[in-house]
């Protein structure tokens, strides 16, 4: 009764900071103006984003737009994003930029970002999405010096790109759920309370944590036979209570092992999937045959819970970390998907065409660097 009780008042909780969430997302206008109506926008957003909220805009089109890369130039490329290698027939898709209600966001200076942080470790933690990203970056950085010595090392869990010439070292770490997933006697088991992959991220100068996607899978597709909690075995549980409680243990991890001085940690937010169409009101469809962003004000299917419980951890967490806040503008983008134009098998509604929305995130990662 008292973990059914605890599960219960979890959800009534997170329901009444999602109603505050739909409520602040919605004061938010996504429509999609064209390039030249972007100089007026609400005073209800510019009084939300106050000095300059990266994460409250639009997306514009803009038909001069070329991405910062081409996927057929970038030698870290994965098959996976490659889009338009595999056969997505239109290019609608990289004309769209995103433009803050009350700023501009500063042009991605990919030699300016090498010299910054010239023999410094970047790593990137988390699962496909964080792959997602760390393509991005290696190949919008790449762009910028093509001709610059570079090594690309991939092994196990672990990849690593190095822009010799600065000594900057890109690296990937997939761990989909952040603590630890361990054989055992009785099974594969995911300790919520436990993180010992945690000694690979420490020595970094940046980290950026990502993590979601993996925590709503079932049935084949669920890697984990039991969760436990304090030596406790559970054959299931609430995946948001789940997810919180495996937060948690992240954020006490950052807290005990990081140094802000050294370090600068950012987590990457949720980014949504779009297989049902119910979630922008249309029933029967997916990102298979999307090939325009939503266009309304307001996204249907509203805030994922998922995104109020990561904002209730970062808000108890004691040590800064900037939260990439990229669910709000990655919703509206269902036409961005690589769905039957990758170089994997199925249709793909949860990662990202590269070149596309990723550099976008980037972008953002940039802008809070530099800016």
């Amino acid at each position: 009764m008292g973990f059914l009780f605890r599960a219960l008042f979890f959800t009534l909780f997170l329901v009444s900071h999602q109603t505050k969430a739909q409520e602040f997302n919605s004061s938010s206008n996504n429509a999609l103006p064209s390039a030249s109506a972007t100089s007026t926008s609400s005073s209800v957003a510019r009084k939300l984003a106050g000095k300059c909220n990266w994460f409250r805009g639009t997306w514009v089109y803009d038909a001069s737009s070329k991405p910062p890369y081409y996927s057929s130039t970038c030698p870290f490329i994965d098959p996976q994003f490659d889009c338009l290698k595999y056969g997505r027939p239109d290019t609608a898709f990289l004309k769209y930029r995103w433009q803050p209600f009350s700023c501009a966001l500063p042009r991605f200076n990919g030699l300016r970002f090498l010299e910054k942080w010239r023999g410094k470790k970047i790593m990137f933690v988390g699962d496909s999405l964080s792959f997602n990203q760390w393509v991005s970056l290696t190949c919008m950085l790449h762009a910028w010096v093509p001709n610059s010595r570079t090594s690309y090392v991939k092994k196990d869990g672990l990849a690593s790109v190095t822009f010799q010439d600065y000594g900057v070292q890109i690296l990937l770490y997939r761990t989909p759920y952040l603590v630890d997933l361990v054989n055992e006697k009785v099974g594969r088991v995911l300790k919520l309370d436990s993180i010992t992959d945690g000694k690979a991220w420490t020595g970094m100068d940046m980290l950026i944590f990502d993590t979601w996607h993996w925590w709503t899978h079932t049935g084949r597709a669920q890697p984990w036979d039991y969760l436990e909690e304090r030596g406790k075995l559970y054959k299931d549980m609430n995946r948001l209570i789940a997810f919180y409680k495996g937060m948690t243990t992240w954020a006490r991890w950052v807290d005990r092992n990081v140094d802000p001085y050294k370090t600068k940690v950012f987590f990457q937010g949720i980014s949504p999937t779009h297989y049902l169409g119910k979630d922008w009101n249309q029933p029967t469809r997916s990102c298979a045959s999307e090939a325009q962003p939503y266009f309304g004000r307001k996204y249907p299917a509203g805030v994922p819970l998922s995104w109020v419980v990561v904002n209730k951890v970062l808000a108890r967490i004691k040590k800064p970390v900037y939260l990439l806040d990229i669910t709000f503008l990655s919703q509206i983008r269902k036409d961005a998907h690589p769905s039957k134009y990758s170089g994997e098998h199925g249709t793909d509604c949860s990662h990202w065409c590269l070149p596309g929305l990723p550099d976008t995130w980037n972008q953002l990662l940039y802008a809070a660097l530099f800016a």
